[in-house]
Parts: C-alpha cells; structure tokens; sequence
C-alpha cells in the first residue's frame, strides 16, 4: 500500500518502498581465504593456546610420577623462591631498566633509521642498505655471541688487540668487567632488532600520502618541518602500538642477549642477570620446573596489568590512538 504526504494542493501517493534484500553471504568466496589461515590458526592453537593448562604447574607441588593434573596444589608456595632468595632488587632493576632502555632508543632510532631510508631515491642503493640493516635480525643469538667474544675477547678479541693494545700496551678483561655491559648489551639489541623495527616504521611511512609533502612544499616547509609536521603525526598511533606492546613485556628479557652475550659470566650477574636468566640457572641447579612456571606466570600478570594500564593512560590522552 503506498504512502501519502501532504503538499501545498493536496495529498500525493509515493509508491510503496520495496522491502530490503537481505545480502547472501557468498562462503564459496571466502573459503580460500580460510584455507590461507588454516596453517596460522592451527600453529597458534597448538603453541599458544593448547600449553595454556600448563598454568597450573605454578600453583602445585609436581610430582612427575603423578603429572601435572594430579600434582597437589600448594598455593604460592613456588612464588616464594622469588622473593626469598634476596636477589629480587637487583633482578627486577636490571630487567626494568634495559627494557625502558630499550624502549626509548628502539623507538627514536628505528625511526630516525626509516626517515633516513625514506629519502634514499636510488632504487638499488635502497635494497641494499635495508638488506645490510636487516640481516642482524635473522641472525641466532648464539651466532651474535661469537661475533661479540671476537670483538671483545681479551686474547684474541679485535678491539683489544688491534686498537687497545697497540695504542695503551694493556688489554681489557671485558668478561670481568661489569661497567661495560650496560651499554655493550644495549648495542647489541638495538643494532640486532633495530632493522625489524625500521621496516615496520618505513612501511607506515610509505602508506602516507604525498599530497601531504607536496601541500607543505607549496606552503614553503623545510625538509625537517616536513617531518615534524607531517611524517611524525602519522606515526603516532603505530608508535603507540608499539609502545604499549613493548611496556607488556617490560618484566621478561631476550634469554640469547642476557645469557650467551655475556657468556654466563658469573662476574657480571650484577649488571647482566635478569629474572629470566636467573630463574633459568635456578632450575638448572635445583630442577624445579613449578618454580620456572611461577616466574612465567608471574610476569605475564604483570605485562597484562600493564598492558591495560598503558592502554588506558593513552585513552585519556588520546581516545582515536588507543588499542581498545
């Protein structure tokens, strides 16, 4: 039946609206798709979410002829090890300190890295420079170690034989000394992760419109206010992202960076032990697996509350940039 309105001379008839078609999914289109996802859902249920009741073992006495479902629970009894042992201070300071160390300069730099690259215009040149960049990312800590024991060894090592030595007469003992590794570790980590960080910078780069650039050319910016005014903004959501991933795992440490760089020098546990290399030669000495799932748990329950709290800081301040 149709409709009517009033005009100025009387009433018009609209024809009836025709009722809305409800749209087919089409799943023969999407199944492609969710066979191109098959093989990542199925490495994430089987590595990520299947080891998930193994929670549990923080919170019982294992017993390995029962396992781990039949094991007591004991409470927090395995989270005791932790803050009894007296070492905490000096664990949680080093492992806080790097990663806030690491989160201000694996920002700025990787940053600065993708800006610098975002100008190279010679095609060739530009693989070329993100291949040498990237190319510490893909190698194994182990490997990264025997490079830095053959820069850094005392006997044999480059800088001490090819520059200390031959300008002092004297070498330097680096696995004794601790007043070093602060910022030999720091280098390490940012010139191993610093190219992983630049590609995804770099690609956020390229995604921005050059009527941006060209808009603030006409308008007679610099090349630096192009990146200040320009490249920077439409960073910041994915900075933020970053950040806020980075500040969950402000509690763990890259186990190759704090073990096999530093050798497991036991000189050196003061500036280069952090909870996850402790917690490892803990279980390595006293075979105590409830106790290395108490530290896990208990540092993913840290990285989670900050996660929240980080996301909420960043709300407040600026709602659109938040992750949820």
């Amino acid at each position: 039946m149709g409709r009517e309105t009033r005009a100025a001379g009387g009433s018009i008839a609209l024809p009836a609206m025709p009722p809305k078609k409800k749209k087919k999914i089409r799943w023969r289109k999407a199944i492609p798709v969710y066979i191109m996802l098959l093989p990542a859902l199925v490495y994430f249920l089987i590595n990520n979410y299947l080891p998930m009741y193994g929670i549990t073992i923080a919170f019982r006495k294992l017993d390995y002829a029962k396992g781990i479902l039949r094991s007591p629970f004991n409470g927090f009894d395995n989270f005791k090890f932790l803050f009894a042992s007296g070492n905490l201070g000096p664990i949680v300071r080093n492992t806080i300190l790097y990663n806030l160390a690491f989160i201000v300069l694996g920002t700025i730099l990787p940053i600065t890295v993708a800006i610098l690259f975002n100008e190279i215009r010679n095609a060739l040149a530009k693989k070329v420079y993100q291949t040498i960049v990237l190319v510490p990312y893909l190698m194994s800590m182990v490997i990264v170690s025997y490079l830095v024991f053959a820069f850094l060894s005392a006997d044999t090592g480059f800088i001490n034989k090819s520059i200390i030595e031959p300008l002092t007469g004297n070498t330097i003992s680096f696995y004794q000394e601790k007043v070093y590794w602060p910022f030999i570790l720091t280098f390490v980590h940012l010139w191993k992760g610093i190219g992983f960080s630049m590609v995804l910078y770099l690609s956020a780069i390229l995604g921005i419109s050059v009527e941006y650039y060209e808009a603030a050319r006409v308008d007679g910016a610099t090349k630096w206010q192009q990146i200040r005014y320009v490249t920077l903004p439409f960073l910041k959501p994915m900075v933020i992202t970053m950040t806020i991933l980075s500040i969950s795992r402000i509690c763990m440490s890259d186990f190759g960076l704090f073990y096999q760089v530093p050798r497991n020098s036991g000189t050196l546990y003061g500036v280069t032990q952090t909870i996850d290399t402790y917690v490892y030669n803990a279980l390595m000495n006293q075979n105590n697996i409830a106790m290395s799932s108490s530290a896990s748990v208990l540092q993913a329950a840290v990285g989670f509350i900050l996660v929240l709290a980080g996301n909420a800081i960043v709300r407040k301040i600026s709602k659109e940039n938040a992750m949820f």
